[in-house]
């Protein structure tokens, strides 16, 4: 069981990961792997399960899948990792060898501006 909603861990093809992220594209998965083999995590990617969309009246329902565009899940097997810890942590790095920052993990940069504060960084504030 998770301890908040930021640190979720869960089986992911029979191999216990700490969640990274849910419901995300095919190219987030491709950016965020990067990252995470870079920084020498083990990632584990599955399709993610029963898509929850809410329809006009509020209610939630499941949708179709032919209709929706695949979204994964993707963990790490480090059980201990934790997205929020690691990237205000200064503990990820890019293959330029530059710090990760909020921004850049958003994909609201293109490139991780290290040497500003992200509590100065306007960019990823919303």
């Amino acid at each position: 069981m998770a301890i908040n909603k930021n640190h979720e861990f869960e089986d992911l093809d029979g191999i216990k990961c700490a969640i990274v992220e849910r419901n995300i594209s095919a190219e987030r998965v491709q950016f965020l792997k990067s990252i995470l083999i870079h920084n020498g995590y083990t990632v584990v990617i599955v399709p993610a399960t029963n898509s929850v969309a809410k329809n006009t009246d509020g209610e939630a329902t499941v949708t179709d899948e032919a209709t929706q565009p695949q979204l994964f899940t993707l963990g790490v097997t480090d059980v201990t990792f934790n997205a929020i810890n690691a990237i205000f942590g200064r503990a990820l790095k890019t293959e330029e060898r530059k710090i990760v920052t909020l921004a850049y993990w958003q994909q609201k940069d293109t490139t991780a501006h290290d040497d500003i504060p992200y509590f100065s960084d306007n960019s990823c504030m919303n």
